[in-house]
């Protein structure tokens, strides 16, 4: 299970990919996990999620450098947080691949989703209308995963679960690439904060991240 790609975004804050290949044994002797940590893994419903769950833990040691045990929780929203380190952090999973996103100053989100044509069957759930209007044919799909993914980060950097990802999180119309940035706000509450979302298509992956 190697750290498959590593970029530093400054000098507090990270991000790390990590491939998953190992069985749900051979992760979980890699932590230190408690009872609580086990009984979650237990009430989880098939070996995916277990496989999800503890890659992004191992990941998360690898990318503290440590032996410690990490105490990582859930806040009132389901955020996770890190209680005995000096770090924010998100995590996020899927299929073959955990993504971790660190920073000891910034509050961070990150989202990875593998590309699949079915997108395209919820695509009116999740953008409003202007964002629909700046979708063409060419990538379509591509671009549909680069609007998830940067409002999926954004949502996690927020923390607060009555956010909308059609109504609150509103992407700025953007040119896509295999990777890039672009701009987005979530306007709540007479209140609109800008953000700067990165993006990168890795395989047949799409990863988005943002911090602030």
């Amino acid at each position: 299970m190697p750290i498959t790609f590593h970029e530093n975004i400054d000098q507090d804050t990270a991000i790390g990919l990590w491939q998953i290949t190992e069985s749900t044994a051979d992760l979980e002797a890699r932590l230190q996990l408690k009872a609580h940590e086990l009984l979650l893994l237990n009430s989880l419903s098939n070996d995916k999620r277990n496989l999800h769950w503890l890659a992004t833990r191992v990941l998360l040691r690898k990318m503290l450098n440590t032996n410690e045990y990490i105490d990582c929780q859930a806040d009132q929203n389901g955020k996770p947080i890190l209680i005995n380190h000096p770090y924010f952090i998100s995590l996020s999973h899927s299929y073959d691949y955990a993504a971790v996103m660190i920073s000891k100053t910034k509050q961070v989100g990150i989202d990875i989703e593998i590309i699949k044509d079915k997108i395209v069957r919820v695509q009116n759930k999740f953008l409003n209308q202007t964002e629909l209007d700046h979708i063409d044919e060419e990538a379509r799909i591509e671009k549909l995963y680069v609007y998830w993914c940067a409002k999926e980060a954004l949502y996690k950097l927020n923390g607060k679960k009555e956010t909308s990802f059609k109504d609150h999180i509103h992407i700025k119309p953007f040119n896509y690439l295999p990777y890039g940035e672009l701009s987005a706000t979530i306007e709540k509450a007479n209140t609109a904060d800008a953000y700067r979302v990165h993006y990168k298509k890795i395989e047949n992956y799409m990863l988005g991240y943002v911090c602030k």
